[in-house]
This record gives C-alpha cells, structure tokens and sequence, in this order.
C-alpha cells in the first residue's frame, strides 16, 4: 500500500525538461566571468577566417596593420603560438587620426563582441618615476598596497581583453620595464605576488 502511495506521488511531481538550457548556462557564465560566449563554446571560427573584413568595417585603410593583426590571432587560433607570450603585441605609430586607436576598439570589438574589452592605459598620466607602482600596485607597507595596481586588478577583472597603451612614448622609462614583461611574457606579478595574465 505504501509503495502504491509512493509511486502516486512520483507521478504528481511534474518533470521539467529543457527549464534551464545550455545558452542560459553559458550566458550566466559568461556574465559571471567576463569570458565571452563564443570563447567558452569554441565556435567562432568563421570570424577568425573573416577578420581583416570584419577589422575593415570600422577602419578605413591601414592594411598592413589589419592584415598584421589577423595573421597574429589566426596563428593562435589555429595552435601555432608559444602559450607563454601573448597572442600579439603590436605597436602602431602615426599622427593623430588615422586609427590607431580605433583599430584597437574594433579588435576588441570583433574578438569579444565588446567594445568595452579594450582597457585603455593614457600612458601621459605615467610620466613620473613613482607611476610604475601604479600599475602592477604598491609595495609593501606604502599607501594603496591593499588596492592593487591599475594594469594588475583591470586584467584580472577582465581578462579577456584587449590592452592599449597609449602615447605609450610620454611613459617615464621606468614604466619600459614593466611593459617589456607584459609583452614578452604576456604575464605581470603584480606587488602581492599574484601572476596576472
């Protein structure tokens, strides 16, 4: 009689099929850890294959540097890349206007569907010695160790993004330094020993 009962109850409880799915999962992630959608479901091929078009869209001309670029993230995509670097550095110079800038939203723009996953360095404000504290954060025992520095705590955040340092030449040399490691290693200690890439 109670095994009567108990399979009674079982079919009163409605089952529920399909209530969450495997986009509302990925968006939640997606939200939750700032990885794109399309890098956590490895499908977006065809815009690697398309992405000088796609860079062309926003960027009138500069070839060379589309072209650069493309090559730079198709050879990572396609496993042809030392893990221990960066997919690309690039340093592009001109006068004002014509696209550096843009060039680096609209990379960060096709890569992560954001424009907002460019992290912009006005490298003018680090002309002071002092300044290369400021992004990788102070050290020990100084003001503004609990915090963090600028360049550490924004990749952390967000580290699927596109970095631009720019005026990068107004930077005092000591700022150099710093940007050599990121740019070699693709990683930064930041003043609390934390490895940021």
């Amino acid at each position: 009689k109670q095994a009567a009962q108990l399979i009674s109850k079982e079919q009163e409880v409605p089952v529920y099929k399909d209530l969450v799915k495997e986009s509302d999962i990925l968006t939640t992630l997606s939200r939750l850890s700032g990885i794109p959608v399309q890098k956590l479901t490895q499908t977006d091929a065809k815009k690697y294959l398309n992405l000088e078009t796609e860079l062309h869209k926003r960027v009138i001309g500069q070839e060379q540097a589309v072209s650069s670029i493309s090559r730079a993230i198709r050879r990572n995509q396609s496993g042809i890349r030392n893990n221990k670097r960066p997919i690309g550095s690039f340093m592009f110079l001109g006068p004002t206007g014509v696209g550096k800038t843009e060039l680096a939203k609209a990379l960060a723009e096709v890569l992560f569907d954001d424009e907002s996953a460019l992290i912009r360095f006005d490298m003018s404000e680090y002309m002071e010695k002092f300044a290369a504290s400021r992004l990788n954060g102070a050290p020990p025992g100084y003001v503004g160790y609990e915090e963090g520095g600028e360049l550490t705590e924004k990749v952390r955040n967000k580290p699927y993004s596109v970095l631009l340092f720019d005026e990068v030449e107004k930077a005092h040399p000591d700022i150099f330094n710093v940007l050599l490691q990121v740019l070699d290693d693709g990683v930064l200690t930041d003043s609390k020993g934390r490895k940021v890439d």
